[in-house]
């Protein structure tokens, strides 16, 4: 169902052909080693290339030539995928048979989208300072934000303490910290370097042909300077020492954070049985997290797990009055020993194949979805498509379940509690 076409050492194109959508998308993403001295440098380049072109220095110029082609739009990609950070840009346009006759809409939005990343309006050869110096104050602002979200706060933290060695506690957008120290010049140069050796990866969904696609994109790759340089592979959850963190605030609520880790990453046999577990654990309402811990022993507001498989990492979240966080720590415990010993019923089991089936059954609803799916997929080593795993989901038996539940450890808890 993906076509793909190398254009260029380190350059791959993914096609996904799907006639159903009047609309289709293109993503660009230079693929980067998650690292905290670039990670904020980044996740700001997109909204500065976003800023003007050489032909089009302003937002509103872009809005216009936007809206020459029928309403495009483009946007920022900054993607964490597992030891990855992508940093790029995503448009979408309608297909050619829907404009005007004689009207094309692929190649000049696919010019379009070159111009934004190769000509963008500089200043004495570099990056304009006023353009930088708003869009940090932007990227500092959507940083700082996670601080009022004290859930995320916690779970940030938490898997900054549990990922000490490990690239996975680097934020997505990076630090305020180094954000700060980006200039001009530094972001400029660095992304001189990246579109020289980063691995770049188009992804495509719509009606055109994957050879019309790739012609078109070839007086963009044309013009860059290529020096690519390998990446190496996507790693499991690189060890350090665990342990209990607590953090006072001036907040009424408290925040637990607990991480655990596993040996089953997205690469692994025993991944789909992984995911199944996981939403059986915390993933939804009719979880034994939720079900036990809030509705029945009504001891926190809100709870929930996530499956970070990329990295094997299994986190868990809570809303609690700060009295209770012990008594909350042990019950997520006695659920997750639950899961272990594979007591749990039928009906619980297939409601969580079920949720994973429909969340699965909705990646085919949009182009931006698909987009999201396969792109991420290439780039974690996910080798199923929908369908696949799926099928896969419905095989999944409460002994796999158990035996996926068992290799789940403990290693670091975060809590976030009020002033006394």
């Amino acid at each position: 169902m993906v076509e793909t076409i190398e254009l260029l050492p380190g350059v791959t194109l993914r096609c996904f052909a799907d006639s159903r959508f009047k609309q289709g998308c293109l993503s660009l993403q230079m693929i980067r080693p998650m690292d905290k001295q670039e990670a904020a440098m980044n996740a700001l380049i997109p909204a500065v290339l976003l800023r003007g072109t050489v032909s089009a220095p302003d937002l509103r110029a872009i809005t216009l030539r936007l809206d020459d082609l029928y309403g495009a739009a483009v946007g920022p990609v900054v993607r964490r995928v597992g030891d990855y950070q992508t940093t790029g840009l995503c448009c979408s346009f309608i297909a050619d048979r829907y404009a005007m006759p004689g009207d094309r809409v692929l190649e000049p939005a696919i010019a379009f989208l070159g111009q934004l990343l190769l000509e963008p309006v500089t200043d004495k050869g570099i990056f304009r300072k006023d353009y930088i110096k708003s869009e940090k104050t932007n990227l500092i602002a959507a940083i700082e934000a996670q601080r009022n979200d004290k859930r995320a706060y916690a779970g940030a933290q938490m898997l900054k303490k549990m990922c000490r060695k490990d690239t996975f506690g680097i934020p997505r957008l990076g630090e305020t910290a180094q954000v700060k120290k980006i200039t001009a010049r530094s972001a400029w140069e660095h992304y001189q370097k990246i579109l020289r050796e980063s691995p770049i990866d188009v992804f495509y969904v719509g009606q055109a042909q994957p050879q019309a696609v790739a012609q078109a994109l070839k007086p963009l790759l044309d013009r860059i300077d290529r020096n690519y340089v390998n990446l190496p592979e996507q790693t499991p959850y690189n060890p350090s020492a665990g342990g209990s963190y607590t953090e006072a605030m001036e907040i009424a609520q408290g925040k637990l954070a607990m991480g655990f880790t596993t040996p089953i990453t997205i690469r692994h046999p025993q991944f789909v049985a992984m995911q199944v577990c996981n939403v059986l654990f915390g993933g939804g309402m009719t979880s034994l997290l939720f079900t036990n811990i809030r509705e029945k022993l009504s001891l926190c507001y809100d709870i929930s797990s996530g499956y970070h498989s990329s990295k094997g990492i299994v986190t868990v979240s809570a809303g609690i009055d700060c009295q209770k966080y012990d008594t909350v720590k042990e019950q997520v415990l006695v659920q997750l020993a639950i899961c272990q010993k594979g007591e749990f019923t039928d009906a619980q089991l297939n409601g969580a194949k079920q949720a994973v089936i429909s969340s699965l059954q909705g990646v085919h609803d949009s182009p931006g979805a698909i987009e999201s799916y396969y792109a991420t997929a290439a780039l974690s080593g996910l080798a199923m498509t929908p369908a696949e795993y799926k099928a896969a989901v419905e095989q999944v038996t409460a002994q796999q379940v158990a035996a996926a539940a068992a290799t789940v450890k403990l290693h670091t808890d975060y809590f976030l509690k009020g002033v006394q």
